[in-house]
């Protein structure tokens, strides 16, 4: 049962794999087949028996078909066989159709062809004309391009470049010329910028070789238009006012109006030639190759580079040359290279975007401003020509306001310009030292002769020389001052003069020239003229009389400086009175070489009396004197007198009447003393061994010569016997040896009212030592003469006292 139950269960599975072959395609008869095999053991075999039995059931149901169509196959069949020979007639007659078509459609078949061949040809044609439509623009863009390029058109190349990338090449990008173009453009760019880098180059090597024109050119500029606006001031009395002094004199109202009117027809004359800096410099490369690269996209290399090579050309232009100090052209060279070089950076400023920045230039600038003042501080220093520091500060006031007048900062170099000044009046100083040697040098010492009114009034325009006394007198007559002194006058306001030309254009107020200019003058009179003064004093050749009237040309000299005050007054418009103003300290300057020259006086005065006293001759060995006084010493007196009365020609003016008495009188005084002294020392001289009382006797004339002399009186002014106190010392030593008094001496010797007071032991016994060896030389012969034998012992018992008494004030002291 359980087998028949199987067996029932396995035949629907077995009627449904066969339908499923059947169905479906036999690419998946395999899986259907696989699930027979998988089944239960021996269901192929029942499966072969299930498929025999429908194959079975196949044949049958195909002969049953068979069997049904077999007539009508045999029946189709007979037909055909009836038709073929139909058909091969109409097959002959086809064909013969067919031949005569053919042969009736080769003409046209000819002319089709040639039809068509034309419609292709005319199709191509077409298709070619819009293809070279479309590539014509492209082509003639390129050929532009071409011709900017050959035209130096970068710029418009570059363009045309941007519109054949973005416009044209597009449409044509399928063909290879296409191609070619399109990579032929990056090497057309780079052979724009080498050649736009070249021209920078060579714009750049430009402007570095046409600087110094450049800023001439706007130096020149500047000037011309500080000339005219310093005309305007002096016509409209602005600047200086009304009492501004050119050439030493007023400029009045006409000549302003003169000297305006002929500026501004230079300036209508030179109006046609004023050339700017875009006259002088073609700025196109710049522009064509900031365009360029800005073009490119790649501006920040350009403008790297331009910086990079401008500031190698600043340090080359900020370098001077080594003798750049020795003239001015040196200086104009230098400051017209660095002008030029700012002046074109500032229009690349002002016509470029950003190619250069403010900050740019002020950095550069003050780079450069260093340089300039460390240089110009080298090489002004060694410039001894105060012509050519004047025309340096000339150049750097013009150098400062041209870069001024281009927004340069330029207060720095005004401040130098008060370093240089004081340079130049150090190179002032030394020049007018130079004039005031000449004229100490040319000067005769000899007050100045007058014959005329014409000459008086020649001095008098020279010198402020005022004297009524003077004016009333007749001519012929005399300037009690030599002729140096208008002449060092006139040299005193002539540094005055050159020293305001340094004033000039420092953009200063009147009261700091003023001050500059008395300060200069100061140094002027306390330096210069002082050290000339106090070296002519001292030089050798400069006698007594030319020492007394040095006293008086100081003396006026001094009196003069208050016109130097209104002098500087009259140019500046200061008051005197205003508080800060500076004093000319010419008082303490003549009143010193005064002192000097006083000094001198007593010095020479005494060089001379050693003159005269080396000229004495005595016999120091003479029995009896000549009864006269010396030859030398009445020539010394002759001379004292005859100096002396020089000395009436010092100032007598109520200034100066006290000041002349006293150096007159402490000449005097100087003269009496230095010849006591002189004339104490020769008799106490070591080499002299021996004096004889004849020779005391002689000395004794000379030495009343001299109190004669002082008691004459040869200098106004002494009182009493004060002169003649001078000689004391040697008339008590005389007196004691010519009257023998030593009892009285050596008695009241130390007493205050000694009749001996001045004369010191010691000074007594050299001079009787001397007197006691002649008296054994004279008297070998006539030593048994009493009177004799007593004297020689009297000599004796002194010199002993003396001695003892030497002795006694050594131990004592």
């Amino acid at each position: 049962m359980a087998e028949s139950g199987e067996a029932l269960g396995t035949v629907p599975e077995h009627e449904r794999i066969l339908q499923e072959i059947e169905s479906t395609d036999t690419a998946c008869v395999g899986p259907t087949l696989r699930s027979v095999y998988d089944d239960q053991p021996n269901s192929h075999k029942k499966f072969m028996e299930k498929l025999d039995a429908c194959i079975r059931n196949h044949d049958k149901e195909i002969e049953k078909m068979c069997n049904f169509h077999h007539q009508g196959f045999v029946d189709a069949i007979t037909e055909l066989l009836k038709v073929r020979t139909d058909a091969e007639k109409l097959k002959v007659q086809v064909t013969d159709t067919n031949r005569r078509f053919q042969d009736a459609g080769k003409e046209m078949i000819v002319q089709t062809e040639d039809i068509i061949r034309c419609r292709i040809q005319q199709r191509n044609i077409t298709t070619v004309v819009e293809k070279l439509q479309l590539c014509l623009p492209v082509l003639e863009m390129y050929s532009k391009l071409k011709e900017q390029m050959s035209a130096k058109r970068y710029y418009s190349a570059l363009k045309t470049m941007e519109q054949l990338e973005n416009v044209y090449f597009p449409r044509v990008s399928q063909y290879r010329f296409c191609q070619l173009m399109i990579e032929n453009l990056p090497k057309l760019r780079e052979d724009i910028k080498e050649i736009s880098m070249s021209d920078l180059k060579d714009f750049l090597e430009s402007i570095r070789k046409h600087s110094d024109k450049i800023g001439e050119t706007a130096m020149k500029q500047a000037q011309q238009q500080k000339a005219f606006s310093i005309a305007l001031q002096k016509q409209n009395n602005v600047k200086f006012g009304k009492n501004m002094y050119i050439n030493h004199d007023r400029i009045t109202e006409e000549k302003r109006e003169i000297i305006l009117r002929h500026i501004l027809e230079e300036e209508d004359e030179n109006e046609e030639e004023v050339l700017t800096v875009q006259d002088l410099v073609d700025f196109s490369p710049v522009y064509r190759c900031l365009h360029i690269y800005s073009v490119l996209g790649d501006e920040e290399t350009f403008e790297n580079y331009y910086r990079k090579q401008r500031k190698k050309q600043a340090r080359l232009v900020l370098q001077p040359q080594s003798s750049m100090h020795e003239t001015v052209d040196g200086y104009r060279r230098y400051f017209t290279q660095i002008v030029g070089f700012f002046v074109v950076e500032d229009h690349i400023l002002h016509v470029t975007q950003g190619l250069v920045t403010r900050a740019y230039t002020d950095e550069l600038w003050n780079m450069a401003l260093s340089k300039i003042i460390a240089v110009l501080r080298a090489h002004s220093s060694y410039c001894t020509d105060p012509d050519l520091v004047l025309e340096l500060k000339n150049l750097i006031v013009i150098f400062a306001d041209t870069l001024q007048g281009y927004g340069f900062p330029v207060n720095r170099l005004f401040d130098l310009l008060f370093e240089i000044r004081d340079q130049y009046n150090e190179t002032l100083l030394k020049k007018w030292a130079g004039v005031f040697r000449d004229i100490f040098e040319e000067d005769n010492y000899s007050p100045i002769p007058i014959v005329s009114e014409e000459e008086y009034k020649i001095v008098t325009s020279k010198f402020p020389f005022q004297d009524p006394d003077l004016e009333k007198q007749s001519f012929p007559k005399k300037f009690p001052m030599s002729q140096s002194v208008p002449h060092i006058y006139i040299q005193v306001k002539e540094f005055i003069y050159a020293s305001l030309k340094f004033s000039e254009s420092l953009h200063r107020s009147s009261t700091e020239i003023d001050d500059m200019l008395r300060k200069s003058t100061n140094l002027l009179l306390t330096r210069t003229l002082n050290s000339c003064l106090l070296n002519l004093i001292r030089k050798p050749h400069i006698g007594l009389t030319e020492l007394v009237q040095i006293i008086i040309n100081t003396t006026h000299l001094e009196q003069a400086c208050k016109y130097l005050e209104d002098f500087i007054t009259n140019i500046t418009n200061i008051s005197q009175e205003t508080v800060h103003t500076t004093r000319l300290y010419g008082l303490s300057t003549f009143k010193d070489a005064r002192h000097a020259a006083e000094g001198e006086i007593y010095t020479k005065l005494n060089q001379k009396i050693d003159e005269f006293v080396q000229l004495a001759d005595y016999d120091w060995t003479m029995s009896e004197p000549d009864g006269r006084a010396s030859g030398y010493l009445m020539d010394l007196i002759n001379f004292l007198r005859s100096i002396f009365q020089v000395f009436t020609h010092l100032p007598t003016n109520n200034d100066y009447a006290a000041m002349s008495g006293k150096v007159a009188q402490t000449a005097c005084m100087s003269a009496c003393q230095h010849l006591s002294t002189t004339l104490m020392q020769m008799l106490l001289d070591s080499e002299l061994k021996q004096i004889s009382m004849g020779a005391v006797q002689q000395f004794n004339l000379d030495v009343i010569q001299c109190e004669l002399f002082a008691s004459s009186e040869p200098v106004p002014g002494f009182q009493g016997d004060t002169l003649q106190l001078a000689f004391i010392d040697l008339r008590q030593l005389l007196d004691l040896f010519m009257v023998w008094d030593w009892s009285t001496y050596l008695a009241d010797y130390g007493q205050p009212a000694s009749k001996y007071l001045r004369v010191n032991p010691n000074t007594a016994l050299t001079l009787l030592e001397k007197m006691k060896d002649t008296s054994k030389k004279n008297n070998i012969f006539a030593q048994f003469r009493k009177n004799d034998r007593d004297k020689q012992k009297l000599i004796e018992t002194v010199v002993k006292q003396l001695r003892n008494l030497v002795n006694g004030m050594s131990q004592h002291t």
